[in-house]
């Protein structure tokens, strides 16, 4: 995203709290796996990763804005944060991206929650409100998308 909206330095090499606090959260993930012996199964992992779309996209959303960029392109910042997170995430578990692979809606979710965001910014509603209603839009299709088991289209091979 920064690259893409020419930020430097980068967002995590401007604030390296959020480096550090997810560092702390890796080590203490792998303590208490160890401790344990907790072995995450993949449905497990569906509402956090449903969450953290939502929570990605929304600040997306919200870095481009803040830089006055068109609605379209802070909402394909949003999108672009939000799916990036989830397939650099499988991509180091040495897995598909499941936002390749699995043909339940990922990207649109993440695309619908970001126009709630812009869509309540024009209305001149609070940033804290815009961001919360994209996170649960997001997180709340995606959640639903999951669990009432949505499909797209899928190309035939």
């Amino acid at each position: 995203r920064d690259l893409l909206l020419d930020q430097r330095p980068f967002f995590w090499v401007r604030h390296t709290g959020y480096v550090w606090g997810i560092l702390a959260l890796c080590v203490g993930t792998m303590l208490f796996m160890r401790q344990r012996h907790f072995q995450p199964t993949e449905r497990a992992m569906l509402l956090p990763d449903a969450i953290g779309l939502g929570l990605f996209a929304a600040i997306g959303v919200d870095a481009a804005m803040a830089l006055g960029m068109p609605p379209l392109i802070a909402v394909m910042m949003g999108l672009i944060t939000g799916v990036f997170g989830g397939v650099l995430r499988d991509v180091l578990c040495n897995k598909v991206p499941q936002a390749f692979s699995d043909h339940r809606p990922y990207a649109l979710c993440a695309f619908a929650g970001g126009w709630v965001d812009v869509a309540l910014r024009q209305f001149q509603a609070p940033e804290w409100a815009a961001l919360l209603a994209c996170v649960l839009v997001t997180a709340g299709l995606r959640g639903l998308a999951l669990w009432r088991n949505w499909q797209l289209p899928a190309w035939r091979v």
